[in-house]
């Protein structure tokens, strides 16, 4: 499976967490996410995301074709947590232990997209072992200044090649990138000229 990643963020990299995403959510966006949930083949999240998702999504009734409660009511969730030892949510199955050999496992497995929304810090640690497959950005026109945000101040450094852009009518860019490796650098030799 391709692992990838969906995250919302502010211009200056703050990940959503307040309401500053919905005066920005249009039907435009709605498509796009609801096409993303649609190509889920599983899922994998953070703690602190599942938990937000399964006393959401886990708890309403159907709604009736609702990509996104369908995706996320039927098909398998893997949570990476050393805590969570008896998840309520049907389809839930916890990895620990060796997380990095757990994703492995998942990505060889056949299938489409096995996908990780929001999860900030379990999004950085994929990253950091070079396990992102795809990286979507949804990106508000809106900083904050302050928060957490999706991209630590340290820590590898990675080339992104830019796969799709688009914006919607309310201002969002969605940028979905592939991952690339060590990016490359321009020497940084002095320029006798100036």
């Amino acid at each position: 499976m391709k692992l990838t990643t969906t995250t919302w963020v502010t211009v200056d990299g703050v990940m959503q967490g307040g309401g500053w995403v919905m005066p920005h959510y249009d039907d435009e966006g709605a498509t796009f996410l609801n096409g993303i949930y649609g190509r889920a083949e599983a899922f994998l999240l953070g703690r602190r995301t599942y938990d937000i998702f399964a006393a959401s999504w886990g708890t309403w009734e159907d709604p009736g074709d609702h990509p996104i409660w369908t995706a996320l009511n039927t098909r398998p969730k893997y949570v990476a947590s050393t805590t969570l030892t008896d998840p309520q949510w049907s389809g839930t199955t916890v990895l620990t232990g060796d997380l990095a050999s757990a994703v492995a496992e998942l990505k060889a497995a056949p299938g489409g997209e096995l996908q990780v929304h929001g999860s900030g810090v379990l999004v950085r640690w994929l990253l950091e072992h070079r396990l992102v497959d795809e990286l979507t950005l949804l990106i508000c026109p809106v900083v904050l200044g302050q928060g957490t945000r999706l991209f630590p101040d340290a820590g590898v450094d990675t080339g992104l090649d830019l796969v799709k852009s688009r914006s919607t009518p309310r201002g969002v860019t969605i940028q979905v990138y592939r991952p690339t490796g060590r990016p490359e650098y321009a020497s940084a030799a002095p320029n006798p000229d100036t």
